[in-house]
């Protein structure tokens, strides 16, 4: 989507304040139980608001101390303030076909999950005054409650799948901001790779989340059993499926070392995150990620 499609979604979201998505509803439950009363990604740094006293230090200078809470006891303690530095974080949530996949019709798809963890992450941290944007829906990031509507209508707005597997642009993303990617990562990881390399180079951090069904995780299958893709455009049958299981997870094992590694070449975080777990798990995991990635 160009970046003109940001007006249109203002007015969709406007329109839709009055009844809020079911994706916001669910997302600020999430946050809400989750991180109750969560500002931000707080960690000591330059700013005027008070954080905690810690214990003296050897090489604290004599200015650090805070004699008032000192006075209380026989320890001298530093006085910490918060790091209130506002930055910027671009999320990207896979829109092709494949993300449609469910195991079961009692779970979430993986695209519902993405986008469920996507919108509470962004509502922690528009929370903490942090700007988000969404990479693909024409959305720079920015602060407000009125952002987090943007978000919440073009995370919901159904698109049509162009092929199997989305397409990654981080152009619009602002350098030394920080990115969260959220795919199957099932597809051709070139791409991938090449906008790590193109991120790395505008000095981008970022975390790559896996999201799997169960399902694609252990292969359950046995006997006659047809695969299809999500697209359509590709299948495959076999007699005997249970003999393709080993070959799978040895595939699947090789692409999550190799996710793992370009992480790693690019200074960012990743993890897997399965559909049938709860949803609190990877919005805790993500929240303490992209703190500690701030440090």
């Amino acid at each position: 989507m160009s970046q003109p499609a940001a007006p249109l979604l203002r007015r969709h979201a406007e329109a839709l304040s009055g009844a809020l998505p079911p994706l916001m509803v669910a997302a600020e439950h999430l946050a809400n139980s989750m991180l109750p009363g969560a500002h931000g990604r707080r960690r000591i740094g330059p700013g005027a608001e008070f954080w905690q006293f810690r214990p003296s230090a050897p090489g604290d200078a004599a200015t650090r101390i805070d004699w008032r809470r000192s006075a209380r006891g026989d320890d001298l303690f530093v006085r910490e303030t918060e790091w209130q530095a506002a930055r910027a974080v671009t999320l990207w949530v896979d829109s092709g076909a494949a993300m449609q996949f469910s195991g079961d019709k009692s779970r979430d798809s993986k695209a519902a999950r993405a986008s469920l963890l996507a919108m509470a992450l962004a509502l922690v941290l528009l929370r903490g005054g942090e700007r988000v944007g969404l990479a693909g829906a024409g959305l720079p990031a920015r602060a407000g409650r009125g952002q987090a509507e943007l978000l919440a209508y073009a995370l919901t707005k159904e698109a049509q799948p162009e092929g199997e597997h989305g397409a990654l642009d981080l152009h619009s993303a602002p350098a030394g901001g920080h990115v969260v990617l959220f795919s199957d990562f099932l597809g051709d990881l070139d791409h991938i790779e090449a906008a790590l390399d193109a991120a790395a180079a505008r000095s981008m951090r970022g975390i790559l989340v896996q999201i799997l069904d169960p399902v694609e995780e252990d292969f359950p299958f046995d006997g006659r059993t047809r695969f299809e893709s999500m697209s359509g455009h590709l299948n495959y049958e076999t007699l005997r499926a249970a003999d393709l299981r080993g070959d799978y997870q040895a595939r699947l094992s090789a692409r999550k070392d190799r996710l793992a590694l370009l992480a790693r070449q690019s200074g960012w975080h990743n993890t897997t995150l399965h559909s049938d777990r709860p949803a609190a798990e990877g919005l805790l995991w993500l929240y303490h990620a992209l703190g500690a990635g701030g440090r």
